[in-house]
C-alpha cells in the first residue's frame, strides 16, 4: 500500500483512541521535559562548581618547592661500591623558593602558541595583627591585569575595586573571612607581620570572597611589587608562574615539557583536581541515568496502550487484511502510530523543557559564599535537546515494534469467523 494511505489509517486509529493517545504522548512529554530540565540544571551546577575551583586554577603551575637533593654527596663516593649508605633527617639546601630567570621563562612561555596567557605570582606567609592577637594569613602578590584576564579575579572582589592594588601604594585586597574577623572594611588600614618579623601597614582597597570560607579567612592579595617588598626581594623575585592554555586537555603534556625545559616543578590541573573532576563525572552520569529511566518508563506506557489498541481493534485489522493490506502494511501502520506519539510528545517535551529551564534560570539564588552567582545555574546545551529528541523517538519506535509485529500476524479468517 502507498504511504499516504498508511498514514491516513494511522491517523484514524489515533483519533479513535484519542484519550489513550493523549495519555501516552503526555508521558513522553513529561519524561522529555524532566530530562531536559534535569540535565540543564545539573550541567549548569557542574559549570558553577568548576568555576569555583577549576577556572580559578592555572592549567599548569610552575614553582620550586624546597626539598632535599635526590643525590646526596655521599652517593658520589664510589671507592667502595658494595657499601650501603643510610641517611636520616636530611635537610634541604638553604635556597629561596624562587623561579630562576623568571623573566626569560615567562617570555619563552608567552611565545608558545598553546598558551593563552601567563601570570606571575609571589606567595608569602604573614600574620595579621589584631590588637594583641595574631591570625595566620597568606598573601599572593599578583599582576592585577593578568590575574583579572586569566582567572576572573574581578568577579570575586565583593567590595572596593581590584584596580586599587595597581594605583594605591602598599594596598591589599583582604579576604572577606579575615576582614570579618578583624572588623575592617574598605579604606581601613591593617597591620601585619612578615616572615622576616617586620611589621607593615597596608590599606584595604577591596574585599575578596572565593566561596570557600577556609580560604577567605587566610588568603589576601597585593600587587607583585608590594609582595616583593614584604619579602625584601628584588622585582625579579617570583615563586609561581600560572599558565593558562587554549586547550585544557594539553595540560599534562605541557607540564611534563616545561618541567624538563626549565628545571622547575610543574603541576597540571588534571593532577591537582582529579577528585573534583571525578565528582563532576558522577553527577553528570546520575543525571543521564535518571533522564533515560524516565524516557524508558514512558516507552512502557506506549507499549501498553498499543497492545490495548490492537486488542480492541482486531476487527479493524482483520478488515484491513481482508481488503488487501499485507502483514507488513499493518506493522507499518502501528509503527507510524508509535512514531506519531513519540514525535508529538517529544517536540512538546522539548519546548516545555526549555521553558522550565528558563524559569529555573530566573529564580533568585543568593548565597554569601557565591558572590558571582545570583540565579540558579542553567546550561542551554543544544546537545541535551538533540539527545532528548532522538531518544524519545527511538523509545517510542522500540515500544511500538512488538505490538506492531503482533498485529501483523493476526489471521483475518479466524477473527471474522469468530464474529
Amino acid at each position: 500500500m502507498t504511504m499516504p494511505l498508511l498514514i491516513d489509517v494511522a491517523l484514524s486509529l489515533l483519533r479513535a483512541r484519542g484519550r489513550q493517545t493523549l495519555v501516552a504522548a503526555t508521558g513522553v512529554t513529561f519524561s522529555v521535559t524532566m530530562f531536559i530540565a534535569l540535565l540543564s540544571f545539573m550541567s549548569g551546577l557542574n559549570q558553577m562548581l568548576d568555576g569555583l575551583v577549576l577556572y580559578r586554577t592555572p592549567h599548569v603551575r610552575l614553582y620550586n618547592e624546597l626539598k632535599p637533593a635526590s643525590r646526596q654527596p655521599i652517593d658520589r663516593y664510589t671507592r667502595h661500591r658494595r657499601q650501603h649508605n643510610f641517611i636520616r633527617s636530611i635537610k634541604p639546601r638553604r635556597e629561596l623558593p624562587r623561579i630562576r630567570n623568571s623573566a626569560a621563562v615567562m617570555a619563552a612561555i608567552r611565545r608558545d602558541p598553546r598558551v593563552r596567557g601567563v601570570a606571575p605570582k609571589v606567595q608569602t606567609q604573614v600574620f595579621y595583627n589584631v590588637g594583641t592577637l595574631t591570625l595566620n594569613g597568606t598573601i599572593s602578590g599578583i599582576e592585577v591585569e593578568q590575574e583579572a584576564a586569566l582567572f576572573a579575579f574581578a568577579d570575586y572582589v565583593v567590595a572596593g575595586h581590584y584596580q586599587g592594588l595597581r594605583t594605591v601604594p602598599n594596598s591589599i585586597v583582604l579576604g572577606k573571612g579575615a576582614a570579618d574577623l578583624m572588623l575592617v572594611g574598605v579604606g581601613d588600614v591593617v597591620q601585619l607581620t612578615t616572615s622576616r618579623g617586620e611589621q607593615v601597614q597596608l590599606k584595604v582597597v577591596g574585599l575578596f570572597q572565593s566561596g570557600l570560607l577556609d580560604i577567605d579567612k587566610v588568603q589576601s592579595y597585593t600587587s607583585l611589587a608590594t609582595a616583593q617588598k614584604l619579602l625584601g626581594e628584588s622585582n625579579t623575585y617570583v615563586t609561581d608562574l600560572q599558565v593558562k592554555l587554549h586547550d585544557l586537555a594539553q595540560a599534562p603534556a605541557v607540564a611534563r615539557e616545561y618541567r624538563r625545559l626549565y628545571e622547575v616543578q610543574a603541576l597540571d590541573i588534571q593532577t591537582a583536581n582529579a577528585e573534583f573532576e571525578t565528582g563532576t563525572f558522577i553527577r553528570t552520569l546520575i543525571s543521564y541515568a535518571v533522564g533515560i529511566t524516565l524516557l524508558t518508563v514512558a516507552g512502557f506506557g506506549i507499549y501498553n496502550i498499543l497492545n490495548m489498541m490492537i486488542y480492541e481493534k482486531m476487527d479493524t485489522i482483520a478488515i484491513l487484511k481482508a481488503v488487501g493490506f499485507s502483514g507488513r502494511d499493518v506493522r507499518r501502520v502501528f509503527l507510524l502510530v508509535a512514531a506519531a506519539i513519540g514525535v508529538f510528545g517529544g517536540v512538546v517535551g522539548l519546548l516545555c523543557g526549555l521553558s522550565l529551564s528558563a524559569v529555573i534560570g530566573q529564580l533568585p539564588f543568593e548565597a554569601t559564599s557565591l558572590p558571582a552567582v545570583h540565579t540558579y545555574p542553567i546550561d542551554y546545551n543544544p546537545a541535551f535537546y538533540l539527545i532528548g529528541g532522538v531518544f524519545s523517538l527511538a523509545t517510542s519506535l522500540l515500544a511500538g515494534y512488538f505490538p506492531a509485529r503482533k498485529a501483523s500476524r493476526i489471521d483475518p479468517v479466524i477473527i471474522i469467523r469468530g464474529k
